[in-house]
């Protein structure tokens, strides 16, 4: 797609839909993509990295608020897009990207280092799994955590089902990597399309290091910290309780502090133990009625109810973590759970002190966040001073009536970034932001992906597709398979592999993205068959810039490597 991108001398990507399409596409692409940035990039960095500073200064006893860490987080970030532009944003992520691979390289390091020496009495595995002492490192990383080794999973698996990585998976990514102004205005920014291409497979490369120097430490990191990330949603969960925040449909549990528990005598010593005696009698009393409804409407004893791994079964049936009865109420489970975005901020609390280690690594990751969150707001400013200020509200704006647009819009963004990041509740910031660029995604890769393969469909396909896309994926997401005659379900649900139940139910938002994507691109083929433009306005992408356009044969080699090498991952830990 690059020289395509280059070639027509985009500065932004819905810029490109323009010259494709025509200016709605553009201008529905622009406030798609803005909301996006704002709901998912800006609200999810501001709170991932307030919440890595507010455990370190805590952890330090530097009594600060996450209201105050996400002030100051916005405030530094603010500052670099305000008097840096992008240029201030390319070169803080060269830098301080660089140094945030090597913090993490330290970080894994210790984790191991730590896995080893800790007894193991003391360490969590997943699914009950256990080690000894006397296992090496290697051994006891392999005995606690063969559950999370391998990405083949069932395909009934809520958490992430095998169906997802064919296809599911990569259509964020797509999106993410490809089409997202807050990744691509580096790219657009180009000297020369070998340029550009170099810079991506460069940037495929390192990515291929993450699940050795992010995913490995995080999964140590819950076999290390797993009481205190249990411990981190029972303060939230407790705090939303005392202020009366949770209903008759929501059920309070901590199993993930008592994982043995099998009775109602045990589970409420689990509950003790989380949230101690006082609060726990008045958790008790507020889900003694909502075990009695789930009792009833499934034909289960009220002694079986309460059991763990009997909530646990319900609440997979369905959308995770809830239990849908045959009143069409639906139980939220809260509280059983872990505070997986703590991982981080645990692991660096472990770190060496006094060492300079901590705060090089601190300096690392606080550096890299606060560039990814100036990004993120310099390409939400561009986006909305080039698509939208200069084209509909002052078409005749100056270069420096521009800039102070970009300026305010930042500071605007920042502030709402701000509130409501503080705000923010959510056990998992990753698949908080995957879910909601969801929306778009799908809808996004399939109008471009259309647009440069089929040049002779209607103008207007691009704006249909745009529309059709998010209205597909949330009666998909929020409906779910219920969305699919019975027949159908009947039909598909005798082929096991792919897990589709035939009753119906809940669907894995990245296999709704992926029906998403088929049908979008159904739709528009079928609008291309009615509505085609006359031989003479087939669209063609004629060049518009001075840059050298000769391709990169070293980066060609060096992607095909690169894709080798995502294959042989996919295969080793499938």
């Amino acid at each position: 797609m690059l020289p395509y991108f280059l070639k027509t001398g985009i500065t932004t990507m819905p810029e490109f839909l323009e010259v494709r399409y025509n200016h709605v596409a553009r201008t529905l692409m622009t406030i798609s993509m803005i909301g996006i940035l704002i709901v998912a990039s800006l609200i999810g960095v501001t709170y991932a990295g307030s919440l890595v500073m507010f455990q370190l200064f805590n952890s330090f006893g530097v009594s600060i608020d996450f209201t105050t860490c996400c002030i100051i987080m916005s405030v530094i970030a603010g500052a670099y897009v305000l008097f840096g532009g992008l240029k201030a944003c390319a070169w803080a992520d060269l830098i301080q990207g660089a140094a945030l691979i090597v913090g993490g390289g330290v970080i894994a390091y210790f984790a191991i280092k730590y896995l080893g020496e800790t007894p193991a009495a003391e360490l969590t595995g997943f699914g009950g799994a256990t080690t000894t002492d006397a296992a090496g490192v290697l051994e006891r990383f392999n005995d606690l955590n063969a559950a999370k080794m391998h990405m083949g999973r069932p395909a009934t698996d809520a958490a992430m089902p095998w169906t997802i990585l064919i296809m599911g998976i990569w259509i964020p990514n797509f999106y993410y990597w490809g089409l997202n102004q807050y990744i691509t205005q580096r790219i657009l920014g180009s000297g020369s399309l070998a340029d550009g291409q170099k810079g991506i497979v460069f940037a495929a490369a390192l990515k291929l290091i993450i699940p050795f120097i992010i995913v490995i430490p995080g999964i140590i990191a819950f076999n290390l910290c797993a009481p205190k990330m249990a411990g981190d949603t029972a303060k939230a969960v407790v705090e939303k309780f005392n202020k009366g925040e949770y209903s008759q449909n929501d059920l309070v549990v901590f199993y993930a502090m008592g994982a043995d528990a099998d009775t109602a005598a045990q589970t409420n010593v689990a509950l003790t133990k989380a949230v101690g005696p006082e609060v726990a009698a008045k958790i008790n009393v507020h889900n003694e009625p909502i075990y009695k409804r789930i009792a009833a409407d499934q034909g289960i004893p009220l002694a079986e109810v309460v059991k763990p791994a009997v909530i646990q079964k319900l609440s997979e049936q369905g959308k995770a973590g809830e239990i849908a009865l045959k009143d069409n109420t639906v139980i939220k489970v809260v509280g059983n759970t872990y505070k997986y975005d703590g991982a981080l901020g645990h692991l660096m609390d472990m770190l060496p002190k006094n060492k300079g280690v901590l705060g090089f690594v601190l300096a690392a990751l606080l550096g890299a966040i606060v560039s990814s969150l100036a990004a993120v707001l310099n390409a939400t400013s561009t986006l909305f001073t080039m698509d939208i200020f200069q084209r509909y509200i002052k078409p005749d704006a100056k270069p420096a009536t521009l800039v102070f647009t970009g300026r305010v819009i930042t500071v605007i963004l920042a502030v709402v970034g701000c509130v409501v990041a503080a705000a923010l509740n959510t056990d998992t910031i990753f698949g908080y932001i995957q879910e909601i660029q969801c929306y778009v995604s799908p809808g996004i890769f399939a109008v471009f992906a259309f647009g440069m393969l089929n040049r002779s469909a209607g103008k207007w396909s691009g704006v249909c597709g745009l529309i059709f896309g998010p209205v597909v994926f949330y009666f998909l997401n929020t409906y779910g398979w219920d969305c699919f005659p019975s027949c159908v379900l009947a039909l598909l649900s005798k082929i096991e592999c792919l897990g589709i139940p035939a009753e119906g139910g809940s669907m894995h938002y990245l296999i709704a993205a992926s029906y998403t994507l088929v049908l979008t691109f159904i739709f528009m083929f079928i609008y291309s068959l009615i509505w085609k433009l006359p031989k003479e306005e087939v669209v063609e992408f004629k060049s518009n810039t001075t840059l050298d356009m000769t391709t990169s044969k070293g980066a060609l080699i060096a992607g095909i490597l690169v894709c080798i090498v995502t294959v042989v991952l996919y295969v080793f830990f499938w």
